[in-house]
């Protein structure tokens, strides 16, 4: 954050100044909306949401050391008052960007948004100041809290961009123009609320490329379609990539180690270098290749490129998440969240992962689905048996039993289980895991199962 007075951001906001003595005070850290998170001199933005109130957190977040709090109403310490708390953070650090000249590089996909950006992020640290979103801080909230942690120093921005509908990337870019702008893959995730198929995915995803600037560059994934396609809506320079030949910047020679993780030649229009991952799953190898694309588009060497790559190590809890534990158990934790795709490819690294061993499959509901829900938790089903997975266990009612029912006429040997919640998958997962098994465990986020996940690995 660079240091500002309340006097220069009310004015800014057009906020009021409530129970302010001192409006020359100056607010030199961070904004936060968790009042346990905030930092000497910051500012604390008070956030309505489903549970917690921020503004009854005013008076704690000021005696953390919050300077002033940014709220829709008067809280009885020092505040700046305004009609809409999201829509002035969202101004405050538009206005501080401004001020500011790093490299903005904005990602957005349905899968793997996170994972990319930590790997885009521990490459760009090796070469310069660089200020990346904290775990999945993503939205219209999220964005701006990363962008008011840049400062003058900050020489690179790289900003994970999520849409649940169309018109959120527009305002998110509107916020923090991006000159590199970063697009994944189209999936399911948010699809009803977009319209429906890929295809309306693909045309709110593309409102980043729309936002690029003419000497910008729009890095597009080779290996799919609806993000190539498009190419037509940008006026800043296409740099593809993927596995596919075709692609300016590709992996070539993928094999996979013992625990399942990668390697590869990474060849780029500036040369190539070999890169051997940490992570787990073939999945990795187009997330590495989008971080490298982005690398590439900044100027970076490919060698240097290559060694940040392999360097890297997972960042964020709860993707692919590994715990071993003294009895030969591997606990897989990738319970942050689930879609279709990201079920496959978590389900496939796992069961690379275990080699020959026994795997058990923890399975929750994949949320935000629609009409198409039943039909995809059966595949999910279908592909555990074919896997070979030992045990599933399917956690909660509707869509979950129907993906065990689907394991179950599949074959294949697979134990399913079906139980109410966590607490009993929990309960089922400790008596029937043995020394030595592999246990991935996966639902979408308001499921929680991930504290079955963390149960497993200290059991």
């Amino acid at each position: 954050m660079i240091p500002m007075t309340l006097r220069e951001i009310a004015e800014l906001l057009g906020a009021g100044l409530h129970d302010v003595a001192d409006d020359g005070a100056r607010v030199t850290a961070p904004a936060a909306v968790d009042s346990r998170e905030v930092l000497p001199g910051g500012l604390f933005a008070a956030t309505p949401g489903a549970n917690v109130d921020g503004h009854d957190y005013a008076a704690t977040a000021v005696a953390a050391g919050a300077v002033a709090v940014l709220a829709s109403r008067p809280v009885g310490v020092p505040a700046l008052v305004v009609a809409d708390v999201r829509l002035a953070l969202g101004l405050l650090a538009r206005h501080v960007l401004g001020r500011l000249r790093p490299a903005v590089i904005g990602l957005t996909g349905s899968v793997g948004k996170t994972t990319t950006k930590d790997l885009l992020a521990q490459v760009l640290e090796r070469h310069g100041p660089t200020v990346a979103t904290d775990r999945s801080f993503n939205n219209e909230l999220g964005l701006p809290l990363t962008v008011l942690r840049a400062d003058a120093a900050t020489r690179y921005l790289v900003l994970e961009m999520g849409a649940s509908r169309k018109g959120d990337l527009r305002y998110l870019t509107g916020l923090a123009p991006p000159r590199i702008g970063l697009v994944l893959n189209v999936g399911s995730a948010h699809a009803e609320r977009m319209g429906g198929g890929p295809a309306a995915v693909a045309e709110a995803k593309g409102e980043l490329v729309e936002a690029l600037p003419p000497d910008g560059f729009a890095l597009l994934n080779a290996d799919d379609p609806y993000v190539m396609g498009m190419a037509g809506r940008t006026r800043a320079t296409i740099l593809s990539y993927g596995v596919s030949p075709e692609a300016a910047v590709r992996a070539e020679d993928v094999r996979m180690d013992e625990r399942a993780r990668a390697a590869f030649e990474l060849v780029t229009p500036a040369g190539r270098a070999p890169v051997r991952l940490g992570l787990i799953g073939a999945h990795q190898v187009g997330n590495a290749l989008a971080a490298a694309a982005a690398a590439t588009a900044l100027g970076l060497d490919p060698a240097r490129i290559a060694e940040g790559l392999t360097a890297a190590r997972r960042r964020s809890a709860g993707r692919l998440e590994i715990v071993e534990r003294p009895d030969g158990v591997t606990v897989v934790d990738d319970a942050y969240n689930a879609s279709p795709e990201s079920m496959r490819a978590g389900l496939r690294a796992a069961k690379a992962l275990a080699g020959g061993r026994r795997t058990v499959a923890v399975l929750g509901t994949m949320g935000q689905q629609a009409d198409a829900s039943r039909a995809r938790h059966e595949e999910i089903g279908r592909l555990v048996a074919g896997l070979g997975f030992d045990v599933l266990i399917a956690v909660g009612d509707g869509d979950p039993r129907a993906m065990a029912e689907a394991a179950r006429a599949a074959g294949g040997g697979v134990a399913v289980h079906a139980v109410e919640d966590v607490a009993e998958a929990t309960k089922l997962a400790t008596a029937l895991v043995e020394p030595g098994d592999v246990v991935f465990v996966k639902a979408s986020s308001e499921i929680g199962l991930g504290a079955c996940a963390r149960a497993l690995a200290r059991a």
